[in-house]
């Protein structure tokens, strides 16, 4: 028995996903919201998720465009 495969380039596999405009709007909406929560978090919330005030406040600074890429999947 033989099985057909679909015919694909060996680059396909690596592309990332085609997301809509809405989509990406809406992933990049929830990175910055999700920073601003990170931000609100007392100190013994920080040390529960193992990160010091600094890095949770750099975290909350940078861009909601700055979102790490496998996020982006």
């Amino acid at each position: 028995m033989t099985h057909a495969t679909a015919s694909c380039p060996a680059s396909c596999s690596s592309r990332k996903p085609q997301h809509s405009l809405f989509s990406r709007l809406r992933l990049l909406w929830s990175v910055r919201r999700q920073r601003d929560q990170l931000a609100a978090l007392d100190d013994r919330a920080l040390k529960d998720i193992g990160l010091t005030r600094s890095q949770a406040e750099a975290e909350a600074r940078r861009g909601f465009w700055s979102a790490p890429d496998h996020w982006l999947r």
